[in-house]
């Protein structure tokens, strides 16, 4: 070996050993092996609807076979946070993720710092529903009755982890009313709570809310969403019934932390085609679902920025 490449050769390895070995042409080989999306819920869900309509599109442009495997609770949730970080173990999930720590003290994972984010994939516009023996006809006087009658009014959701808890919790902050979590064991008990008056309001995905309302079961008052839902052209958002709230119940793809990034950023490509396609917005619209994507960047701030935000109204309810 001559001199030359004997330094070109110590000059390498210092550099491999200072930044890190240069990562191989991972983008470009992945994957070459077959990828599962882990659900951390049940079969036919919302979260695994969408998790089989993606990883469908995803096995048509990569050539290789891409699984949906349910693990529902938190066992699902720590197998992908011990994953190799190698991109061919994600989840999909929804942003109760955000909450994890702090409903289960003894967490075997972090969040944040245990997960890299991809994109997110859908936004779930939410209604609050109200019972109809409730003496409220709009949001106003809802909002007005619970400040008369602090811890009296109660909403449902399926558990603090829930979608519809942090909805619910966010709701109580904004409004600055005193009402009180009831958790149940699932949305259906959660809705039906709603609908005998064991409960006073739920926030519900538009199907239900649309269904329910329209049989009289429900009295919708008001959408999360900035703008009004085209299903229920009648119900006005938070925003113009006089609150200014707005809350988005996002599902998104994650990976372990560690995944090289040519990697998530070609996920991350790939995916964000898709749930941009006509074809993936309409299956997507079929669940009441809107697609929506991110950076990995973007999305990584979200994940931090709400469990840092639901940390402190956690504490507020939970006190």
């Amino acid at each position: 070996m001559t001199v030359v490449r004997m330094l070109w050769v110590g000059m390498a390895a210092l550099l491999a050993a200072t930044f890190g070995a240069p990562a191989p042409a991972v983008a470009q080989d992945y994957p070459n092996q077959r990828v599962t999306i882990v659900v951390p819920f049940g079969a036919g869900s919302v979260t695994d609807i969408m998790a089989r309509i993606l990883a469908d599109e995803l096995a048509k442009r990569w050539n290789q076979q891409v699984v949906v495997e349910n693990r529902p609770g938190l066992a699902g949730t720590v197998g992908v946070a011990k994953a190799a970080p190698d991109g061919y173990t994600l989840m999909l999930t929804s942003n109760g993720h955000t909450v994890a720590a702090l409903v289960n003290k003894n967490l075997p994972f972090d969040p944040v710092k245990d997960f890299a984010g991809i994109t997110r994939v859908s936004s779930a516009p939410l209604y609050l529903i109200i019972n109809p023996e409730v003496p409220a006809k709009t949001l106003k006087e809802l909002i007005d009755l619970a400040k008369a009658k602090p811890g009296t009014l109660n909403f449902s959701s399926p558990g603090l982890a829930s979608t519809t808890f942090i909805a619910g919790a966010l709701f109580r902050k904004a409004a600055g009313i005193n009402i009180v979590h009831v958790p149940f064991k699932s949305a259906p008990d959660a809705v039906t709570a709603v609908v005998r008056g064991d409960a006073q309001m739920y926030f519900a995905p538009v199907n239900l809310s649309k269904e329910m309302a329209e049989a009289g079961k429900v009295r919708a008052l008001a959408a999360v969403t900035p703008q009004r839902i085209p299903e229920m052209p009648n119900v006005p958002s938070f925003r113009e019934a006089g609150l200014d709230y707005v809350y988005d119940s996002w599902f998104g793809l994650m990976a372990p932390a560690g995944v090289p990034r040519p990697i998530i950023e070609k996920i991350n490509h790939d995916v964000v085609q898709i749930i941009q396609s006509p074809e993936a917005k309409a299956k997507l619209a079929a669940q009441f679902v809107i697609g929506v994507t991110d950076t990995p960047q973007q999305f990584d701030k979200i994940i931090h920025d709400e469990t840092a935000n639901l940390t402190e109204v956690f504490k507020e309810i939970t006190n």
